[in-house]
């Protein structure tokens, strides 16, 4: 691959050039907030804070997604002849399939049985985040078409140029996966539970829309939880002080540790998030005699509320329920968000509200043979994806009389 003026990787036709940042400081924090949906200011796009620079920045300057621990910044730019800035892709180059949560472990080891190398390979997401939002990102007032179909076809070049296995966009948004698709890439598909706001002014609304027995179950469960002398608190902004993240902090790397064997991000990380974008962050927190003894990170879009992690240092029943995901849904309602993300995997979060979403992704393949055998696979998954989803809708806590 020729080199840019900084190092960075470039290639180019007649109409753009993509270079290749080996980090996300290679763009000013104005660039990268000129792109669609990367701010709360963008009222025409909505704004998701987990592709901010905030965010994304965080990650890097925290130690949490860089070469060491497999994640080495390869950021997309794509530019016009004359130099201008036209969108980008938050990309790293990757040693290992680990905090993708799109799990890609079979194509990986049947490559490398038959004497391919899968590793490594580009991933464009945003780390440790099974999070959908926009991942061919457009410069503001250009041509939204045109540039992501640029983007589609400049990740591909970057592919080939480098010799890795594949590319792969994860929890992509269904437009940015239409542009991939057209470009080559294979389609996939898979489950998430996302809760919906149709309008409820107060939790109690919501309620209201449940089958009686899954209503009285509800506030059972939430009494229940309480039950211990448990008191909840709502931390955002300027409550979000160093002792509330070393709090939350021992709770993740707890939960995390006997959960998945090693957390993946650091204490610093949560320290440069805070400091960078407290108004978008909410720390739901339990206490019980006087300290927190469990809590969950959300983070907070123009039109939706994203539920990541959770830990805890005491078990007490159902408080895992209450934290994540029926708080989640008391401020959705009290800011007038639409949709709560809970995250990855758990039908339990069904019976608690929550709808089956299809969530998508794109992958581009260099090997024909992988490539073909990825995409008879990917077939048939989605026709899977597809019947479990109905299965599940099925079993939703809601009143048939108010379905159509």
């Amino acid at each position: 691959m020729d080199q840019g003026d900084e190092g960075d990787g470039q290639t180019a036709n007649a109409e753009f050039s993509i270079r290749v940042a080996a980090g996300i400081n290679a763009f000013t924090c104005d660039e990268w907030n000129g792109f669609t949906g990367t701010t709360r200011s963008d009222t025409e796009n909505g704004y998701n804070p987990l592709v901010s620079y905030a965010f994304l920045s965080a990650l890097e300057d925290s130690g949490c997604a860089v070469r060491r621990t497999g994640w080495q910044g390869h950021h997309l730019r794509l530019e016009n002849a004359q130099g201008r800035l036209l969108g980008a892709v938050p990309c790293y180059l990757k040693s290992h399939s680990q905090g993708e949560y799109v799990f890609d472990h079979g194509w990986s080891d049947a490559f490398e049985r038959a004497g391919g190398n899968y590793h490594p390979k580009l991933q464009c997401a945003v780390p440790f985040s099974p999070v959908t939002g926009p991942r061919l990102l457009v410069s503001k007032g250009e041509d939204s078409a045109i540039v992501k179909a640029g983007l589609a076809a400049g990740l591909k070049a970057v592919t080939e140029k480098l010799g890795v296995s594949s590319a792969h966009v994860t929890f992509a948004s269904e437009s940015d996966v239409a542009t991939l698709e057209a470009a080559g890439f294979l389609h996939r598909t898979d489950q998430q539970f996302h809760f919906f706001n149709e309008g409820f002014s107060t939790y109690d609304d919501f309620l209201a829309t449940l089958a009686s027995r899954k209503r009285k179950a509800m506030k059972k469960e939430r009494r229940e939880a309480l039950a211990n002398d448990i008191s909840i608190d709502r931390l955002t902004g300027k409550d979000l002080t160093e002792r509330a993240w070393d709090d939350f902090f021992a709770f993740y790397m707890d939960t995390g540790s006997r959960k998945w064997g090693r957390p993946y991000l650091n204490r610093k990380f949560f320290s440069l998030i805070g400091e960078r974008m407290s108004q978008d962050i909410l720390l739901v927190m339990a206490k019980r005699n006087g300290r927190y003894v469990a809590g969950a990170i959300n983070f907070i879009g123009s039109d939706a509320l994203y539920g990541r992690n959770w830990g805890c240092i005491e078990d007490h029943p159902f408080l895992h329920f209450e934290v994540c995901y029926h708080q989640a849904i008391d401020f959705a309602i009290e800011r007038k968000l639409k949709v709560v993300e809970a995250g990855a995997q758990g039908e339990h979060k069904l019976a608690r509200g929550y709808r089956p979403v299809t969530m998508h992704s794109a992958h581009y393949i260099a090997h024909p043979g992988l490539r073909n055998a990825v995409a008879d696979y990917l077939r048939r998954e989605r026709r899977e994806v597809e019947r479990m989803g109905e299965i599940l809708e099925e079993h939703t806590p809601f009143r048939k009389d108010l379905e159509e």
